[in-house]
């Protein structure tokens, strides 16, 4: 693809994101949408995604040592989106608790965060991580099958566009509840076991 078709590309994948997002009320920050080298536009959106996701999302009151404790993201076979979402989050808070973003190892699947990024498109991997993931409450991956996998939000491209599908069953026995706007913008809602 040459520069120039490129570059309209990606205009035209924001614009498309911005105004998916505007329609929700989920408006990636502004931050996210200027470029940054080395770091593709998919991995861009859906780092914007995560960040929106939390401010969506009701954690019980259990979920945190006290009033002050932050936001923890684990992001797990995603280095490069994991810098990323850190840039997105930087100085940002969502209900008046900071947002820390870790990178984690594979071994490092049972740790406790509140939403956990599952890079990759290996299925096997993926469910494996997921099923050893007992410390986070929010799952999101990206792979195929990742809702029948366990994950409780999966990234999907449709028709170009990074879109999600939400497991509703899986939020509720992690003991979470997503807002009905961000379900309103889902491509796809999973209401029960599938």
């Amino acid at each position: 693809m040459n520069r120039g078709l490129r570059r309209s590309f990606v205009g035209w994948a924001l614009a498309s994101l911005a105004v998916l997002c505007a329609g929700a009320g989920l408006m990636p920050p502004a931050r996210a949408q200027s470029a940054v080298p080395g770091v593709p536009l998919e991995r861009r959106v859906k780092a914007a995604f995560l960040y929106k996701f939390l401010g969506y999302t009701d954690f019980p009151a259990s979920a945190f040592a006290d009033a002050t404790a932050p936001l923890t993201i684990g992001v797990i076979g995603a280095d490069d989106l994991a810098v990323e979402l850190a840039r997105v989050v930087a100085g940002r808070t969502v209900n008046n608790r900071t947002i820390e973003v870790r990178e984690l190892r594979e071994s490092d699947a049972a740790a406790r965060v509140h939403l956990l990024f599952v890079g990759g498109s290996d299925p096997q991997r993926v469910a494996r991580i997921v099923h050893q993931a007992l410390g986070a409450m929010l799952v999101v991956t990206e792979c195929d099958n990742g809702l029948q996998l366990g994950s409780v939000i999966n990234f999907r491209i449709v028709d170009e566009r990074v879109r999600f599908d939400v497991a509703l069953d899986a939020a509720e026995r992690n003991g979470i509840k997503l807002s009905s706007r961000l379900l309103t913008v889902a491509n796809r809602v999973q209401k029960g076991a599938q």
